[in-house]
């Protein structure tokens, strides 16, 4: 369960604080390239799509969903991804991992986290 989300445009962040107390600080690049849209994580196994270009996304407005998640709107026009307070723990559980295989990911298909 998610306590508070307060975001920080300036700094293009969404700070998360869980029940239990604990906080993140999430980069919106981050929150981006992980959305749980069909769009990022494709309709089925194998489909997931690697998005490049977005090192300078901001978040340009949250929107509830019921009491259990948050559409976030990307100052891209993303705005499809509902991140739930379950899925927003996992993204805090597995960040290192999750942005680790991102940057891995950029790599290997030759792309940038830079606007090309």
């Amino acid at each position: 369960m998610v306590e508070e989300l307060r975001l920080n445009r300036a700094e293009r962040r969404l700070e998360v604080t869980f029940a239990d107390g604990h906080r993140r600080a999430f980069a919106a690049e981050f929150l981006r390239v992980e959305s749980p849209s069909a769009e990022v994580q494709g309709h089925g196994p194998g489909q997931r799509v690697t998005v490049s270009g977005k090192a300078k996304v901001g978040i340009s407005g949250l929107e509830p969903v019921g009491n259990y998640a948050v559409r976030i709107l990307f100052d891209d026009g993303h705005d499809t991804g509902i991140y739930s307070w379950t899925y927003l723990r996992e993204l805090d559980d597995e960040y290192d991992s999750r942005w680790g295989a991102y940057l891995k990911a950029l790599t290997d298909g030759g792309l940038s986290r830079e606007v090309s």
